[in-house]
């Protein structure tokens, strides 16, 4: 079997809120995703998705992903898809960097290699643990009792995991903390994720003046080092998320005790190959994990059900379905929510078939 013609498709994502708002007054109100088609020789088409979360958060921008494409398409033409680390480390050798560039090729490879093996890519990454996924949901920055509002609501459709977006006045930050965690029982989880968005002393100053409360905090800091600091300054659970793009800063990361869960982006890794080292790595060591990516709609949801489908229960902190953040659906089959849960597809690959109706005419093509 081999890659005969690389496509894509470009969707515009809009949010159910109108918006979605973090750290550093940063906000998007329509997400740029791109659906990426591989097709074989066999006549079997895998498919993959890759939203940047706008081109100021990761180093990773929507049009970047296009260009990409057509950068790397030619070499992987004549590629057997199903091979999987032979085709990674072609893609490394043909585009130094841009895992986010690679992440839909080998998401739609393993697409691929599921509907081949006639089994759900879970199953390929290492089979299904428990009956369903736990979900957490992103609460965007708001004042303190809107977003309280907001926990309340999701509260009722079944989410018992929260994580709102702080990272801007500390002292909001604080009241937001203390506005939400009052209304939740002790049982729900709630994390203040500040994508980077406190200096080293504004981060102290909230972990301190929140000592009293059961909280995670996540990525306070833009550096692991200042990070780092925070962590040995407090006694809360801890989570590093943006500083975690490799295998060699989670040894660095275990090894400083740094953090006690770790947030792994599928298209910041590079694709399911490349997240799944890093997962199974992590289940070795003990740390538990987030599993998600940057953003999408259907087929980003899709792999992210099958990793975190396929990942052993006591390391699943949570994860989340960000085809209910959005108004458009671009295919058929992708996990929906029930009652603050997802799963994954039991059918061949992903599970999904694109609506062609909606992801429109390609945007680019790759073939010999």
């Amino acid at each position: 079997m081999k890659i005969v013609r690389i496509f894509a498709h470009r969707v515009e994502l809009p949010l159910r809120e109108g918006s979605y708002k973090w750290s550093g007054g940063k906000s998007v109100d329509v997400f740029d995703s791109t659906i990426v088609g591989v097709e074989t020789d066999a006549g079997l088409v895998g498919y993959g998705e890759v939203c940047p979360l706008g081109p100021f958060y990761l180093p990773a921008y929507a049009e970047g992903v296009r260009a990409g494409l057509r950068e790397l398409g030619p070499h992987l033409l004549g590629f057997d898809p199903r091979e999987l680390l032979k085709l990674n480390q072609r893609m490394d050798a043909a585009l130094k960097g841009h895992p986010y560039v690679k992440s839909g090729i080998d998401i739609a490879c393993w697409d691929i290699l599921g509907q081949a093996a006639g089994l759900p890519v879970c199953t390929l990454l290492g089979g299904r643990f428990g009956e369903n996924i736990r979900l957490y949901r992103a609460i965007s920055q708001e004042s303190p009792e809107q977003m309280a509002a907001k926990v309340s609501q999701y509260r009722k459709e079944g989410y018992t995991r929260f994580q709102l977006k702080v990272g801007g006045d500390p002292d909001q930050d604080i009241e937001r903390i203390r506005q939400v965690r009052a209304i939740l029982p002790p049982t729900d989880r709630l994390v203040a994720d500040a994508n980077t968005g406190w200096t080293q002393h504004e981060a102290m100053r909230v972990v301190r003046a929140v000592r009293d409360i059961d909280v995670y905090i996540e990525q306070p800091c833009l550096t692991y080092e200042e990070c780092l600091a925070v962590r040995r300054h407090t006694d809360h659970p801890f989570v590093l998320d943006e500083n975690i793009d490799g295998i060699d800063i989670l040894l660095r990361a275990k090894a400083d005790l740094a953090m006690d869960v770790v947030n792994l982006k599928i298209s910041k890794l590079g694709g399911l190959t490349k997240t799944k080292q890093v997962r199974d790595l992590c289940v070795s060591m003990g740390i538990a994990m987030t599993l998600e990516d940057s953003w999408g709609g259907d087929i980003t949801t899709a792999a992210i059900a099958h990793l975190a489908h396929s990942t052993p229960e006591p390391f699943r902190f949570t994860s989340t379905d960000f085809n209910s953040y959005v108004t458009v659906s671009t295919a058929t089959g992708a996990p929906q929510r029930e009652n603050g849960f997802m799963k994954a597809a039991a059918g061949p690959g992903l599970g999904i078939a694109p609506r062609v109706d909606v992801i429109g005419s390609r945007v680019l093509e790759v073939t010999p």
